[in-house]
């Protein structure tokens, strides 16, 4: 295989002119780069996307770290960073939590892995790190972006949405359509987001005069095995409730799937209200209602501030993210309940 050398001996000039040659970068003759293509051609050379790389101090790769691979949230927000990367040239390396440890420490290890692989810079979607991680993180690679949470330290970092407002507009929709029976299935406590959710769903309830202690709030795991196990205890625990909120769509569609096994009729008996809007919202039976969260746009705005940030690119860059209530048929009026 020909090297730069070969290239240079044939051409009949120095090692750094062959290499100007090639990068289009520095002063040289039209005669000398004539030569050095020619040569090139000759040789059949291919310049090494690593040397290249060396050379200009980056290999091209954007890092992202998500907690899993698996599901239907993750899958397309990857997608939407793949094929960004692959349009201009760079490429992603993509890290999921694995190993020992909790989510925590997974994602500690995760993210100093891309880090350590000389990523130029690293997205970061992840509810099992602390405030502090991501500030020490940053430390170590100033370069991050930060989706689905804020920061107050690293606000310059951060991109979301409201998620506190995205709670209430579920409660609010919810007592619009006169429900008052209500309860509502979160993720893990650690998970910033989910807390957002909740908090914002119960202080709705709160201004409608409904006593926030009153409405149950199980933890579902953010999975669909989770949501299923929660809809199983309310179905217990809170017979009476007509209106259900689930901090994500896979935990809605388990709960809706619990629910319909007890014999119970969505919307008729009991509405669904889900959280992210995914792909296959609409075509859950009956299709689910949920509120949007605009996460491939989350995505798409914060890697092109990367790209900004590492580059020196000049992409426009939007922060602020509308969220709304997609209707479907999970939602429906209140039934009457007995006292």
């Amino acid at each position: 295989m020909a090297t730069i050398k070969d290239v240079a001996r044939l051409a009949g000039v120095g090692v750094g002119t062959a290499s100007r040659a090639i990068s289009g970068k520095g002063p040289i003759s039209p005669d000398a780069i004539a030569r050095v293509q020619a040569a090139i051609a000759e040789l059949d050379f291919r310049p090494s996307q690593i040397g290249r790389a060396l050379s200009a101090r980056s290999l091209g790769m954007i890092g992202v770290f998500v907690p899993v691979i698996s599901g239907t949230f993750y899958a397309p927000i990857l997608q939407t960073a793949d094929d960004e990367l692959r349009a201009i040239g760079r490429h992603m390396v993509l890290v999921a939590g694995s190993g020992h440890g909790d989510m925590r420490q997974q994602a500690i290890e995760g993210v100093q892995s891309l880090i350590w692989r000389g990523c130029d810079g690293i997205i970061i979607l992840s509810n099992g790190l602390l405030d502090e991680d991501l500030i020490d993180l940053h430390r170590q690679q100033p370069k991050i972006a930060v989706l689905s949470r804020h920061v107050e330290a690293l606000a310059e970092n951060c991109f979301s949405v409201d998620h506190h407002e995205g709670g209430r507009l579920a409660a609010k929709t919810l007592l619009q359509y006169g429900h008052r029976h209500l309860a509502m299935i979160g993720g893990p406590t650690s998970a910033p987001d989910s807390v957002e959710r909740v908090e914002g769903f119960l202080e709705a309830l709160a201004q409608a005069g409904i006593d926030p202690a009153s409405v149950p709030v199980i933890d579902g795991q953010f999975t669909a095995d989770g949501g299923m196990n929660a809809a199983a205890v309310l179905l217990k625990s809170h017979k009476k409730m007509t209106g259900l909120f689930c901090a994500n769509d896979d935990m809605a569609m388990g709960a809706m799937s619990c629910l319909q096994e007890a014999g119970k009729r969505i919307p008729k008996d009991v509405s669904v209200i889900g959280y992210d809007d995914i792909n296959i919202a609409p075509y859950t039976s009956p299709r689910l209602t949920s509120v949007h969260f605009p996460i491939q746009e989350v995505m798409f705005n914060s890697l092109r501030w990367l790209l900004n940030a590492c580059y020196g690119s000049s992409h426009p860059i939007k922060r602020d993210f509308s969220i709304n209530l997609t209707i479907r048929a999970s939602l429906g009026p209140a039934p009457v309940v007995a006292a």
